[in-house]
């Protein structure tokens, strides 16, 4: 006959029941819907016009962070702009991120997104970052960026476009 209890009680633990998504993560996929429809609204304008778009909404971002973050966040817009020219400014759920070909490459998340200890610079798998089995996929961002910090993030950005 089966057990009554659920898994947790089965394995002789208190876990906790599993309510879902956090509040952060929800309003992170709310903003992603929000950025998809923005996105499709804009579907007959011109490439330019919708590159033009796409990174005022990723400057707006920025510059709706804490002090704190929107420094590090405006900081490394400005070195992935120059490092990697062909990348393209867009939010990701709500975040500002840096696409190739539509597909996100790097993204910088505010500490405030998820209430964590630090902002973080991160690359997807679509980053040429690979080296041997394992490698680094973010960056923590305690308070500031120094020159070897900034040159450091220049050369990851460099990397992951190959």
């Amino acid at each position: 006959m089966p057990s009554s209890k659920s898994s947790a009680e089965n394995a002789g633990t208190t876990a906790e029941k599993y309510d879902g998504f956090t509040a952060e993560e929800r309003a992170a996929m709310k903003e992603h819907a929000r950025e998809q429809k923005k996105t499709a609204a804009r579907r007959g304008s011109s490439r330019a016009e919708k590159e033009a778009a796409a990174e005022q909404g990723v400057l707006a971002k920025i510059a709706e962070m804490p002090e704190a973050d929107r420094v590090l966040a405006e900081r490394i817009h400005e070195i992935v702009k120059i490092a990697a020219p062909d990348l393209a400014p867009k939010l990701w759920y709500g975040m500002p991120a840096y696409a190739r070909n539509g597909k996100v490459v790097c993204h910088f998340q505010s500490a405030q997104k998820f209430k964590s200890r630090y902002a973080t610079l991160g690359f997807s798998d679509q980053a040429a970052l690979d080296k041997g089995a394992m490698w680094p996929t973010a960056y923590a961002a305690l308070k500031e960026l120094t020159t070897a910090d900034e040159q450091l993030i220049s050369a990851l950005v460099k990397k992951a476009v190959g």
